[in-house]
């Protein structure tokens, strides 16, 4: 994260990759508590790479990375999340898992991406165990 967004409140930042991120990030937590998760952890630091969201249904943990575009140039928002951010994100959910998981908890790594060029209804678009953890 930026400096300019790792000191200031959001309300102050000026970024305006950071200031879209964040009201992705807020769709993303809507529509998780609309559908019955509880969100546990927001920006899960450890170094430079954060998990974006945790959440917990029941037993059931996932490890969130929420994608938010403007424009299409690139491909969807669900094509966003690369082979070495999948990995980092894969290891910070390892040190939560030590830090926070409980016995019986069951783990798995969703995707949501957040179009923000579609206004309301289908902006939100969730892709439930979108990889698995690579083994060693």
């Amino acid at each position: 994260m930026a400096k300019d967004s790792q000191y200031k409140p959001v309300e102050k930042w000026t970024d305006p990759r950071h200031v879209l991120g964040h009201e992705g990030e807020e769709d993303a937590v809507a529509y998780l508590e609309a559908v019955g998760w509880r969100i546990e952890a927001r920006r899960f630091r450890l170094g430079h790479h954060d998990l974006d969201l945790v959440a917990r249904k029941g037993n059931l943990v996932a490890f969130v990375e929420v994608k938010t575009r403007r424009s299409r140039r690139y491909g969807t928002v669900l094509e966003a999340l690369g082979h070495k951010q999948r990995r980092a994100v894969t290891r910070l959910a390892e040190v939560w898992i030590q830090r926070h998981g409980r016995r019986g908890d069951e783990y798995r790594f969703d995707l949501i991406g957040v179009d923000a060029l579609t206004p309301g209804a289908g902006r939100v678009s969730h892709v439930p165990d979108a990889w698995r953890a690579e083994r060693r």
